[in-house]
């Protein structure tokens, strides 16, 4: 099992609205050659679970193992083994292509021959040498998108967390996109991602768990959350699921 959490929480005190419960106790489970998905509106607690996962961000309470070992005790080595990319993963503009790679892989600590082979591996694969050598402020934002997405598996990570990952992205580059996520996943990889886009849970997503308010309202395959609601449109079965959790929170604080 490459990615476990158990109870996870995270709250953080709003000076205006007090208490916000991001996320109120998860429990998930991702396996390697399975491409597991957090679908949920904007606001849902996706991107704070990724960054407890990352160990951007502490937990409040829980814990998980991510390619066994615990985000709260052993942060560096989940840092060694896993590749995070999101729509705002930032690039350093005033580097090349290719030294943002070869300034990444020494952070990663790959040793010379290993980073020299990586990176050409990463810039073949993902069709960067055109461009490996102009400055990224000076990129399309397809190509930056692939240089993003070499800067995630340089290190060739065991797990791969995407926080939506498509977002603003035309769809030509969307493709290119997913079609690497679906290569991670063929490849055995453990990937994570997170969407709120009903088209791309339809072709990428094995398992999935539906978010709402910083709980999981169900878990299982699309498939299972058709059955689970009764309707056939996975669009149609968010909705209900979420209309559900909305409906039981409100009924349990005596405001219907």
């Amino acid at each position: 099992m490459m990615v476990r959490t158990h109870g996870l929480k995270k709250h953080f005190q709003d000076p205006k609205t007090g208490l916000k419960k991001a996320v109120d106790g998860i429990d998930i489970e991702a396996k390697p050659g399975r491409i597991f998905g957090l679908l949920g509106a904007n606001g849902a607690g996706k991107t704070t679970i990724l960054r407890m996962l990352s160990t951007v961000i502490t937990p409040t309470s829980g814990t998980s193992e991510v390619a066994g070992f615990d985000i709260i005790k052993q942060p560096q080595e989940v840092r060694a083994n896993i590749g995070f990319m999101s729509s705002s993963t930032a690039l350093y503009g005033r580097l090349t292509s290719r030294e943002v790679l070869e300034y990444f892989g020494r952070l990663y600590g790959l040793d010379e021959k290993r980073l020299k082979d990586r990176m050409k591996y990463v810039i073949d694969k993902l069709q960067i040498e055109e461009f490996a050598d102009r400055l990224c402020d000076k990129l399309s934002t397809g190509q930056k998108q692939r240089v993003s997405i070499a800067r995630t598996i340089l290190h060739d990570p065991k797990v791969l967390f995407f926080d939506e990952p498509t977002a603003g992205l035309d769809v030509v580059t969307s493709q290119t996109v997913m079609e690497f996520i679906e290569e991670a996943r063929d490849l055995g990889k453990t990937v994570v991602f997170s969407t709120h886009i009903m088209s791309e849970v339809e072709r990428l997503c094995d398992d999935l768990a539906v978010i709402h308010d910083g709980v999981i309202v169900a878990t299982g395959t699309p498939q299972t959350m058709r059955e689970i609601s009764g309707e056939q449109n996975l669009e149609r079965a968010f909705l209900h699921l979420v209309k559900f959790q909305a409906g039981y929170v409100s009924a349990r604080l005596g405001t219907v």
